[in-house]
């Protein structure tokens, strides 16, 4: 079972390249984020025609939006609002095999790492409570979580630890909110599991327009799985090409292969 995970930023607007890393990477379920797109107008029907007719959606126009497209058939739709707000930033899926899998859309926090001046990141952190104390409550047992979490927790998820420490998505009250998340439901870091050391990254800004040349990226799109899961795991890749094509999304697809 071959996962991928896509921060699409806008999926009419890249509906061909989103067909070109289906085809390319043949994963039986891809999961995007960022859809920014009513249900009503996503391009189910293109999708479908590639392969991926099993499908559950959520979106609204111009923000937001999660999507799980499959090659197999889905038995059971989960969803769930954090933080009060109908934001459409989780949707879910049940397979024939018993694997569940989460994709969330974690709020970016805005730009100040203050929550006393930047409501923004005080939601950030308290839909990360939310997550912590569902998977508390809801302990996963056979389960697969996938999304733009808008968290490098590790020293080598980003381009400067250093120069980061003060920056939305690497601060230390970030990481430790997002390892109490992790330890909720004992989610393993699948990605890390297969790369231990290393940088590895998933989002270039657009600020950056030599950005393969300078490479200031960070690692903000997660794969985690039960451990019960892990001796599965064959490997993770990162597509980094597609961060160079024309129109990319700044983020890349994360794939793994499980067995």
């Amino acid at each position: 079972m071959k996962i991928a995970t896509w921060n699409i930023n806008s999926v009419r607007l890249r509906a061909e390249l989103v067909a070109e890393f289906l085809h390319e990477a043949t994963p039986d379920v891809l999961c995007l984020q960022e859809t920014k797109s009513p249900v009503e107008k996503l391009p189910l029907e293109f999708f479908a025609e590639q392969g991926y007719a099993h499908q559950v959606s959520r979106g609204f126009k111009g923000y937001n939006g999660v999507m799980i497209l499959s090659k197999r058939p889905i038995v059971e739709e989960i969803a769930f609002d954090m933080c009060g707000r109908n934001d459409a930033r989780h949707i879910g899926a049940k397979f024939e095999n018993g694997v569940v899998i989460h994709n969330f859309y974690v709020p970016a926090g805005g730009d100040e790492a203050d929550r006393e001046i930047n409501e923004k990141f005080g939601h950030k952190l308290d839909f990360l409570e939310e997550m912590r104390a569902y998977f508390s409550a809801n302990k996963p047992e056979k389960a697969i979580l996938v999304g733009d979490l808008n968290i490098a927790p590790l020293e080598d998820d980003v381009w400067s630890h250093k120069q980061l420490l003060k920056v939305v998505s690497h601060t230390p009250i970030e990481v430790e909110t997002l390892a109490k998340v992790q330890d909720a439901g004992d989610w393993v870091d699948a990605v890390r599991t297969t790369h231990p050391e290393g940088k590895l990254y998933s989002w270039w800004s657009y600020r950056g327009k030599e950005w393969e040349k300078s490479n200031r990226g960070r690692r903000l799109d997660h794969i985690w799985c039960t451990p019960n899961l892990t001796s599965h795991i064959q490997s993770v890749e990162h597509f980094k090409a597609y961060r160079g094509k024309i129109k990319p999304s700044d983020h890349v697809p994360v794939m793994i292969d499980l067995q």
